[in-house]
């Protein structure tokens, strides 16, 4: 039966459908055009500079020797993941935000969505790593060179990110999302024009422990434990080891990427974990800003890089002069 909405003037007008010729249509909200135009905007550069800045970071790792060691490789693996962010999900997710309705087809919503929760659970399985890697560096510095090696990090890299694809992939592709709620789903939330990662209170629970509060809470663990350690070797920092100096300056700009990454993250998995348990009741408005609030944190992390490291600002700057064209720049020395 159509569904019918009263007009200002007290007429009986259908409202706007994703599928005009369509009996399981979704109903879409229409932006007013200078609002449409804005967001085409924002969510454009926002995306074209996430994709920019994440692959100076991927051109700066691979090029210049000098940044070949294990913590910037698990810095690379951070840059793919939001490299693929900013010009792999955030283009569609744009056009699904701004329009109301996805028109991709529902094989792409599937890749789409997979992707979605493998690369945000990829950044934060790097996180962890890139935790581990501080605790050596700081509280075991001796062991540090024999646990943190190029192999060693390379392999938990692979793992980090098939262990991501797995459950992404996984979860998406064989419905464990809607496992046990399937009727509920297909009779009052699927329609034509859709495309939303919706989630049983199983699964929203257990994929929000995995991909977030898990990991989170043994990151922050180990920063508690860092930290701890980092004061009792200030004094040394200060006036003897300028090598743990540096490491204690790289542990505080990692430490400040992971912060920027659960602020960035935390409205969405709040909402998700919760969502099911209150009827599905927060607005898609509400769901989809979040989402773009967590995608925000792939722009925000060469940002951070640059800021607070200088021999990435002095690569960056040889990268964008095409400076990296020239005999032997990638043994340059980069202060």
């Amino acid at each position: 039966m159509d569904v019918q909405i009263i007009s200002q003037n007290g007429t009986w007008e259908k409202p706007f459908l994703c599928y005009e010729f369509s009996n399981t249509s979704c109903q879409k909200f229409v932006y007013p055009l200078e609002t449409r135009i804005f967001l085409y905007i924002l969510f454009s550069v926002s995306s074209i500079v996430t994709t920019i800045g994440n692959l100076l970071v991927i051109i700066a790792v691979f090029h210049f020797k000098q940044l070949h060691t294990p913590t910037n490789y698990l810095i690379l693996s951070l840059a793919v993941a939001d490299l693929l962010v900013g010009g792999v999900v955030m283009p569609p997710s744009m056009l699904r935000s701004i329009e109301t309705c996805w028109y991709l087809g529902d094989l792409f919503c599937k890749i789409h969505s997979s992707l979605d929760v493998t690369l945000c659970t990829t950044s934060i399985l790097n996180l962890c790593i890139i935790s581990l890697d501080r605790y050596y560096a700081i509280c075991h510095p001796f062991q540090y060179h024999s646990k943190m090696t190029s192999q060693a990090t390379l392999v938990m890299i692979i793992i980090c990110w098939t262990v991501s694809a797995a459950l992404g992939f996984g979860m998406i592709f064989m419905e464990l999302n809607i496992l046990g709620i399937e009727d509920f789903y297909y009779e009052n939330i699927k329609c034509d024009g859709i495309c939303t990662l919706f989630q049983s209170r199983k699964s929203a629970t257990i994929m929000s422990l995995t991909c977030f509060y898990v990991p989170a809470v043994v990151m922050l663990c180990i920063y508690m434990k860092i930290l701890h350690v980092a004061k009792r070797q200030v004094q040394a920092i200060q006036s003897v080891n300028s090598e743990l100096k540096k490491e204690g300056k790289a542990t505080k700009t990692l430490a400040i990427i992971m912060g920027v990454f659960l602020t960035f993250w935390i409205p969405f998995f709040l909402c998700n974990v919760i969502d099911p348990f209150i009827g599905y009741s927060v607005p898609p408005l509400l769901f989809d800003m979040f989402y773009w609030i967590g995608y925000y944190n792939s722009m925000c992390n060469p940002i951070v890089y640059a800021f607070f490291y200088s021999w990435f600002r002095h690569a960056f700057r040889i990268v964008l002069s095409k400076a990296i064209f020239q005999t032997n720049s990638s043994r340059t020395t980069l202060i």
